[in-house]
């Protein structure tokens, strides 16, 4: 069986989420049986549509402006219409995340239009698929996974006076790896039911 390959589309206006998307690419590529690739959408070109008409799966992810996706992001997603007239992506597995540097900062507004975005395309959303960590409870630390308690995608936070050298948070980070690889792990499953079915 070839290797799934998981494509991580974003935008990062300041590198914060750059490193959110390598953090995703790094659990992706952890994964037996995948192999994950990054891609700027800031400027869409036939290299880009190329590599994502031939991932099994698309990681979106954009930092979150005002209570929603970047701008950037939002020409990414307008740009996609022939893919969608044409059902290039239908079927094909997708997930999100996103960085804001308010700890809420409507992150789940982000989220939930990445969400609907793959949904518009036909595509198979894959949660977070963690509990909450953090301050859900009082045994929480800010060393947990999803820390920021989401569950629709990958949430971190970026305080705005610190570099992408130095955040997000590396409970951040791993928590992005961690939807990289559960959507690997996904997409390796969603190969072999296709190649029994086909059996």
């Amino acid at each position: 069986m070839h290797d799934v390959r998981v494509a991580v589309a974003f935008h990062s206006g300041y590198g914060h989420t750059a490193r959110q998307a390598e953090a995703v690419a790094r659990g992706a590529a952890s994964t037996s049986g995948a192999r994950s690739s990054l891609h700027d959408v800031t400027t869409p070109d036939g290299a880009l549509w190329a590599a994502l008409d031939s991932a099994d799966a698309i990681v979106f992810g954009t930092p979150t402006y005002m209570g929603g996706g970047s701008a950037v992001f939002q020409g990414f997603a307008e740009a996609t219409a022939p893919v969608w007239q044409e059902r290039r992506w239908q079927g094909k597995l997708a997930a999100g995340f996103t960085n804001s540097a308010g700890t809420n900062g409507n992150k789940d507004t982000a989220l939930s239009a990445l969400a609907v975005f793959a949904a518009q395309h036909g595509m198979i959303w894959v949660p977070l698929g963690l509990a909450p960590g953090g301050e859900y409870s009082s045994r929480g630390s800010r060393a947990d996974l999803n820390r920021l308690a989401g569950f629709t995608g990958a949430m971190a936070q970026s305080p705005s006076d610190l570099g992408p050298d130095q955040a997000p948070d590396g409970s951040d980070l791993r928590t992005a790896e961690h939807l990289g690889a559960q959507v690997a792990q996904a997409a390796v499953r969603f190969e072999h039911g296709r190649r029994a079915v086909a059996a």
